[in-house]
């Protein structure tokens, strides 16, 4: 077998037995992309592979058709949107994901974000390291209203969390796990009423072709001028000019972001002063990849010896 390697460049340090383990499985190729890779580089890249394990690295159509001897693509990661999986599909290639394994990692730092916006905290950061001494006023999250878009694993870890700070919880979801809801405390409701009622709003949804740009002019206008919107999910969930926009005309309080659009991003959002940005880091955890790195190693060991994949796409 002949596998290739694109991950996040960090993940090959924090997580260094795994292209020992999948050596011993095949001949590895590991390619560093965090500054991007040209579409006909990438072609050249995988014409003789037989797996692709991936984080970000967009799998098209093209992608695809320039391996012919491609049988198994593995997303790093939960959310696939950067791989074409009915093309896959079509040609006979099998693509799994690894669903669950950084919820927690996203939850976590959902949370951080949401602090570190509510008290200004990375603004304070910087002014006492330039030694500046400047109060500043902030906001509790305890006894707020926090409204999770998607409740999925990662929309429970959260949910689970607020409890810890006495929030109240109300969730927006396509898939309504009411067992789970009531466990966690958590009342469904629709978008409309989320975005009018929460004080902070964490999407935590995959993107899918019906909700891009989910958040946009219509349903900023919707909250309170107090409120924060936190993204862990992905950049296309957001319009960024109309949330540039409402950011800059203090429509809402302010704004936490660990993904955007395009990635590494050229958006002014995190120039703003009320805005915390990430760069795109929920899931980045030495737990959370050596978990997913444990789930690929044994997928692709059922690969090669004829048994059932977990967490197949379809």
């Amino acid at each position: 077998m002949k596998i290739l390697l694109m991950l996040r460049d960090p993940f090959y340090k924090a997580n260094p037995k795994l292209i020992e383990e999948l050596r011993e499985l095949g001949e590895v190729k590991v390619l560093y992309t965090d500054n991007g890779i040209e579409k006909e580089e990438l072609k050249s890249e995988v014409k003789d592979v037989n797996i692709i394990l991936v984080a970000v690295v967009k799998i098209d159509k093209d992608v695809i058709d320039a391996a012919p001897n491609l049988q198994y693509i593995l997303k790093y990661g939960a959310g696939y949107d950067n791989i074409d999986v009915d093309y896959a599909y079509q040609k006979g290639i099998r693509v799994t994901n690894a669903p669950g394994l950084n919820a927690q990692s996203a939850a976590d730092h959902a949370f951080g974000l949401m602090l570190s916006a509510a008290r200004e905290i990375p603004k304070k950061v910087k002014e006492m390291k330039s030694q500046s001494w400047q109060l500043s006023m902030g906001y509790e999250i305890h006894n707020k209203k926090l409204g999770i878009i998607g409740f999925g694993s990662i929309g429970q870890a959260l949910a689970k969390r607020a409890t810890g700070f006495d929030m109240e919880t109300i969730a927006f979801a396509n898939h309504k796990d009411h067992e789970a809801a009531k466990k966690l405390n958590v009342t469904f409701v629709d978008s409309n009423q989320l975005f009018k009622e929460a004080d902070f709003i964490i999407i935590a949804t995959s993107l899918t072709g019906l909700n891009k740009h989910l958040v946009n002019k219509t349903t900023l206008s919707l909250m309170k001028p107090t409120s924060f919107l936190i993204n862990i999910s992905r950049g296309a969930l957001v319009n960024e000019e109309d949330l540039f926009y409402a950011l800059k005309n203090n429509m809402i309080q302010g704004a936490a972001l660990d993904v955007f659009e395009m990635e590494p991003t050229m958006s002014n959002l995190p120039q703003l002063e009320n805005v915390v940005a990430t760069p795109h880091i929920g899931g980045a955890t030495f737990e959370s990849i050596s978990r997913i790195g444990n789930i690929s190693v044994s997928n692709i060991k059922k690969l090669i010896n004829g048994e059932k994949l977990e967490y197949e796409v379809r």
